[in-house]
């Protein structure tokens, strides 16, 4: 079942974050991207249609902003428990198989997703130079098994306009996704 992912107030500050990237054993933080213009957190993970649909569309974005003043990062907060395709080795094979040029993390305590709210994969999160909230919304209109190439048009136009100096503009469509698989007694609502 599709749902939309929720909407966190623009201008809320991105949480913190310390996650290990399973390709390379590397800890990430949200401190290293102190030197970026803007900063795109994106909750994926592999078994997802949604996401399966995006995947190619994701790494050709990775590559179109590699070099920019854009950070990325994806981030995959599911139970491995119950859907163990979207651990830490498969991601490691769809990063090198996709070739993606943007960490992607494994937030095994959840505690990120919830920091941020994520609720479906994908879900995006762009944030300015000061690290607020500007864009929450979908990669591009495309959906699976609908006609339609995928460009993340949606989501290179917040961008764009964060590294050009202008407004990302408001009309926001939210992403639609599979919804993180949370561990029993995880999902938001719930004391950590």
């Amino acid at each position: 079942m599709a749902i939309s992912s929720a909407t966190m107030l623009l201008g809320t500050q991105a949480p913190d974050f310390a996650l290990r990237e399973p390709r390379t054993g590397r800890t990430i933080r949200l401190a290293d991207f102190t030197d970026r213009d803007a900063l795109l957190v994106m909750f994926i993970c592999h078994h997802c249609p949604y996401v399966q649909h995006l995947r190619h569309g994701l790494a050709d974005f990775g590559r179109d902003y590699e070099g920019s003043r854009l950070g990325i990062v994806a981030i995959s907060s599911n139970d491995v428990a119950s859907y163990p395709t979207d651990g830490p080795e498969q991601m490691a094979v769809d990063a090198e198989e996709l070739d993606y040029r943007f960490p992607y993390l494994y937030d095994e305590s959840q505690e990120v997703a919830r920091a941020y709210g994520a609720v479906c994969t994908p879900d995006f999160f762009l944030f300015d130079a000061e690290r607020a909230l500007v864009y929450q919304g979908r990669f591009d209109e495309t959906r699976p098994n609908l006609p339609g190439r995928v460009t993340g048009s949606d989501l290179r136009a917040a961008v764009d306009a964060v590294l050009t100096g202008e407004r990302v503009r408001g009309d926001q469509h939210p992403s639609m996704g599979c919804s993180i698989k949370w561990k029993p007694g995880n999902a938001p609502g719930y004391p950590s």
